[in-house]
């Protein structure tokens, strides 16, 4: 069973255990995720299965949606409420929603993130959340992030005790952007203090939170002999793609990894069908024919899928 499951992760469970909890329920060795999720967060969590392995990078390029909150008035290590205070500046009056708002518009578009310490980022072959957890330090790589909607969505809360304001937001963004770090960000460019205080992914991989099953609907659905209606084939990665059936003249050169000639196709990549099943990702050289970019070439979708 080759494909995706759009998989809720509950917040408590780190991405690695939902994989490990999926392979057992499955009985498949070769599962894979596409997006990690800090243990705190909870949302849409797609799981590839067999050959849609092969599929991961695909699925990863596509946008995140994400729903969460924001607090004012302390840092912690961890950039949300997991991590040790770090610093602390109360508000004495709140910001006003106009000023919330033009703070949060200057993000949109292509920024500039430092990822925080706590996270899974190499550098020199080792993942800062492991310098962090030694108490070392290291200099953090600057990566370009894509913000596509950065915006509050609801009225905010003031604490006069605690000098904390708190606001639900939605984040659009694209690959590898950190949403804690646009949080403390928003605080920094407001001159205090900030961190995220919860944070839900609505979106990932195209899938949406509500096509998203729970680990425990997937163990009934397998029970029940109803996993095959739960996976999503291997195409829902390459949607953007045209797609070709290749004719049975084409298909012994196909079959071996060969070039291809598709005059009727001018797009830079395409998928190649069999029989309505999908066989490979073929992309364009400069000479105008079509090369193997990835393989699937099983009968059964990909099962034996090879690069």
């Amino acid at each position: 069973m080759d494909g995706f499951l759009p998989i809720y992760k509950p917040a408590g469970m780190t991405s690695a255990d939902v994989v490990f909890k999926v392979r057992k329920i499955v009985h498949m060795k070769r599962v894979g995720h596409s997006g990690t999720l800090d243990p705190s967060v909870d949302g849409m969590l797609p799981i590839a299965l067999g050959a849609a392995t092969k599929a991961i990078s695909r699925l990863q390029a596509s946008g995140k949606i994400y729903t969460g909150a924001v607090q004012f008035g302390f840092a912690t290590t961890t950039e949300d409420l997991d991590g040790e205070v770090v610093e602390r500046t109360p508000l004495t009056e709140p910001f006003s929603d106009a000023e919330i708002d033009a703070a949060m518009a200057q993000f949109k578009g292509e920024i500039v993130q430092i990822p925080p310490m706590f996270s899974a980022v190499k550098v020199n072959g080792r993942r800062l959340y492991d310098y962090a957890r030694a108490g070392e330090t290291v200099e953090r790589p600057k990566r370009l992030a894509q913000i596509d909607n950065f915006a509050r969505t609801g009225a905010t809360s003031f604490d006069a005790t605690t000098g904390t304001q708190s606001f639900p937001f939605i984040a659009e963004v694209g690959k590898g952007t950190y949403i804690r770090t646009l949080s403390v960000d928003l605080g920094r460019k407001l001159g205090v203090a900030a961190a995220m205080s919860q944070l839900t992914r609505q979106k990932s991989g195209n899938f949406t939170l509500e096509q998203a099953v729970t680990l425990e609907q997937l163990a009934a659905a397998v029970d029940n002999n109803q996993l095959a209606q739960l996976v999503v084939p291997v195409d829902h990665a390459y949607a953007n793609l045209p797609g070709v059936d290749i004719t049975d003249a084409q298909w012994p050169g196909v079959s071996n990894g060969g070039w291809v000639d598709l005059p009727q196709v001018q797009a830079s990549e395409v998928i190649l069908r069999r029989g309505g099943i999908l066989k490979a990702v073929y992309t364009r050289a400069d000479n105008g024919i079509y090369k193997p970019l990835t393989m699937y070439l099983a009968n059964d979708g990909g099962q034996n899928a090879t690069n």
